[in-house]
């Protein structure tokens, strides 16, 4: 029996690909809104409770630069509740012909705190802090410009994203004297002259403009290679060895996948700009920041690997609706492929990209537009070049059975892309929201498997499909709104020293009883606020993994597995053990908050 082979110029069914686009369309726009609500939080916040304003980048850390006989003094005076990372700092000089050179930075002793975002202590400073760096003798009586990159945080908690300042040095004015600042803008902008004069800078950009199109192009020609991208450009160039096209046909093809890539590129720079224009420190990739967007992308690679693997593929009839189409329809498939394209290109950068988007996201913005413009034009590059030079096509191998195996290979890249995704989930928020995505990409796949032509499980997989949306946008808490600290014997025989009240939760990941717990009295608000009202210590003990300090508190209250809860008041000798499950009322009584 013949092997029938499936037509590639529709990789994807009609079914399947409306709900691709679904995806596609939801992405974008959710992933601005929910990133714009973000960065709207704190100026929300500053109408509810005063201490919540954050002050500009510029107003928080101010920086001095003073040219000493052994080097550089750079000051910093921070506002009172802002700090800086001592592992962000770092300085690079630029001689006048170019050459950068890194340069050795000394600093004091600071301040080590638990930070929940790197997930382990970092030494930070508050008020001020002096820091020494050396110039080595090939700078010394010269002019040159000088980089100095900082990040700081506010207690209030807002990150803001890392600082470059620049500062001419003029070698020849002696010592003692404070360094010009200059505007933050990259380096390879920068044609300085005297010191204070700018005038420049916007010479060097323009001198620059053809190079960063250069680098644009070539950085998207790259991205093809990227494991999300390389699948969607295999199969779509195999389209064009399956389907039966006339040489205009394959031209018209390759111009409305352009045209998809280039607008959705142009989309994200307008995105950007008015981000920008906002005021907001944005780049490339910052709608990953959107664990909304991140769920969302997670699921069309997923979806688009389903595709690949032949599991989304339901029904002839359909397949049939797909072959019938008219070339109108087609032209909007390879145009919306485009787009496809660029969207799960997102979380991939290239070689010559960062100096390409870093340029373009400090220029006016019809070069920005049109940096991005070139992008989008370097990333359709290798299918148009296919499409419209017949040798380059004949090249490729001839259609048949191999095509089919080749297309659901090029699934396990696209699912190893969602996997990722769901660990850069997991860094933003918890492994409780990992668990939930996790469980609506098995929704897809179920909504996928019920596919067909019967109209009751049509709509029995649709409505499954707006569940595992509905998980995908439900919100979720952050490591860093935690209530809690790690239990350890030497925190907890510190506390009850001074006199302090201590709830003691041991737990386990694998524990389901302590999960329901957790998600039924110990993660409300009023639970918080009786932490608060009481002074309450909140220690937790996690027994995922082997530890023997809390085996062995495990043991002295006669348990041999988790949970076990522990409430030490301020004035007792003995805890209170509370019961295994629990309920608001039972903790609110045990805590004495009635």
């Amino acid at each position: 029996m013949r092997r029938k082979l499936v037509p590639c110029n529709h990789f994807i069914s009609v079914p399947s690909r409306c709900l691709l686009v679904a995806l596609l369309l939801f992405c974008l726009p959710v992933a601005a809104q929910d990133w714009a609500q973000a960065s709207a939080r704190a100026s929300s916040a500053v109408l509810a409770d005063a201490p919540l304003q954050f002050l500009p980048v510029e107003e928080a850390y101010r920086l001095s630069v003073q040219v000493e006989p052994e080097g550089l003094a750079l000051d910093w005076l921070n506002a009172p509740g802002y700090y800086l990372y001592q592992h962000q700092f770092a300085a690079t000089a630029t001689g006048e012909n170019g050459e950068v050179v890194v340069l050795a930075m000394h600093s004091p002793p600071g301040k080590t705190i638990f930070d929940s975002f790197y997930e382990k202590d970092l030494v930070v400073y508050y008020d001020t802090v002096a820091v020494r760096v050396d110039v080595p003798p090939q700078l010394r009586g010269r002019s040159w410009t000088l980089s100095v990159s900082s990040q700081g945080c506010a207690d209030a908690g807002l990150c803001y994203p890392p600082r470059s300042q620049f500062f001419v040095i003029d070698g020849g004015a002696g010592f003692g004297h404070a360094a010009v600042e200059l505007d933050s803008l990259p380096l390879m902008q920068a044609d300085v002259g005297e010191a204070g004069d700018n005038s420049g800078i916007q010479g060097g950009s323009a001198l620059n403009l053809p190079l960063v199109l250069l680098f644009a192009l070539l950085g998207g020609v790259i991205l093809n290679l990227m494991p999300c991208v390389f699948p969607v450009l295999s199969i779509k160039v195999l389209s064009l060895t399956s389907a039966h096209l006339g040489e205009h046909g394959k031209h018209l093809h390759g111009m409305a996948y352009t045209a998809g890539i280039v607008l959705a590129f142009v989309a994200i720079a307008a995105l950007l700009l008015v981000f920008r224009e906002a005021g907001e420190a944005v780049g490339w990739g910052f709608q990953l920041q959107s664990p909304v967007f991140v769920s969302l992308l997670a699921y069309l690679l997923f979806a688009a690997g389903l595709s690949f693997s032949g599991l989304l593929e339901v029904g002839a009839r359909w397949m049939n609706l797909g072959q019938s189409a008219t070339r109108g329809t087609s032209l909007r498939a390879s145009f919306m492929t485009g787009v496809l394209a660029t969207v799960v290109a997102s979380p991939c950068s290239a070689p010559f990209m960062g100096t390409a988007l870093g340029f373009a996201l400090t220029q006016t913005p019809l070069i920005s537009l049109l940096v991005f413009a070139v992008l989008g034009i370097g990333m359709a590059l290798p299918f148009v070049l296919l499409s419209w030079i017949p040798g380059l096509l004949e090249k490729l191998p001839a259609p048949g059975p191999w095509m089919q195996s080749f297309r659901q290979f090029l699934a396990f890249p696209l699912y190893a892309s969602a996997i990722w995704l769901l660990w850069v989930l997991g860094r933003q928020t918890n492994i409780d929201q990992v668990a939930l995505v996790g469980i609506g990409m098995l929704l897809l796949a179920f909504a996928a498997w019920l596919g067909s032509a019967q109209r009751w499980r049509q709509v029995l997989a649709l409505l499954v499909i707006v569940v595992a949306f509905g998980i995908a946008v439900t919100p979720s808490t952050t490591s860093g709104d935690r209530l809690w600290e790690p239990y350890s014997s030497a925190r907890l025989q510190a506390l009850r020293s001074e006199g302090r009240p201590v709830f003691v939760n041991l737990t386990a990941a694998w524990c389901i009883t302590c999960l329901a717990n957790e998600k039924l009295a110990l993660s409300s608000a009023s639970f918080a606020e009786t932490l608060r009202a009481n002074n309450i210590v909140y220690l937790k003990g996690d027994w995922t993994n082997r530890n023997s300090e809390i085996t062995a508190l495990l043991k002295e209250y006669g348990r041999s597995g988790v949970p076990l809860y522990l409430y030490y008041s301020a004035n007792s000798v003995d805890a209170d053990v509370l019961p295994q499950l629990l309920t608001k009322k039972m903790v609110q009584k045990a805590l004495k908050a009635e």
